[in-house]
C-alpha cells in the first residue's frame, strides 16, 4: 500500500504561480510513476501530467503544457507541480495519484493505483 498526502494548495489571483506537493509513504520502495490529475464538481477527473519514476519521461495536457512543470524527488518520495500563470480555468480539486510501472502511467485515472485525498486550488481573475 501507498498513501499520498497533497499539499500547497490555496487561493491566488489570475497570473500568479503555485507549488503542488504530493508525500509517498508505505511501499515507496517499488517504482511508481505518478501524476497529477484535477476535478471540477460534477466533472470527470481530468488528466493534468505524469511523471516516470526515473524523471526522465513526462507528458502534459495541452491546457498546462508551457505553464505547469512536474518533477520528483525519490530520495523524499515527493513529486511536485510547479504552476505557473494561473487561469481561473486551473480552478479544481489537484490530485496526486501513482502507478506501479517503470515507464509513464497513462491519462486515464483508472489505470493509476493509489490516489491523495486531493487539494484546492482557487484562481480568481
Amino acid at each position: 500500500q501507498v498513501q499520498l498526502v497533497e499539499s500547497g494548495g490555496g487561493l491566488v489571483q489570475a497570473g500568479d504561480s503555485l507549488r503542488l506537493s504530493c508525500v509517498a509513504s508505505g511501499r515507496t520502495y517499488d517504482t511508481y510513476a505518478m501524476a497529477w490529475f484535477r476535478q471540477l464538481p460534477g466533472q470527470e477527473r481530468e488528466f493534468v501530467v505524469d511523471i516516470s519514476w526515473s524523471g526522465s519521461s513526462t507528458d502534459y495536457a495541452d491546457s498546462v503544457k508551457g505553464r505547469f512543470t512536474i518533477s520528483r524527488d525519490n530520495a523524499k518520495n515527493t513529486v511536485y507541480l510547479e504552476m505557473n500563470s494561473l487561469k481561473s480555468e486551473d480552478t479544481a480539486v489537484y490530485y496526486c495519484a501513482a502507478r506501479r510501472t517503470w515507464g509513464l502511467g497513462g491519462k486515464k485515472p483508472r489505470e493509476y493505483e493509489y490516489w491523495g485525498q486531493g487539494t484546492q486550488v482557487t484562481v480568481s481573475s
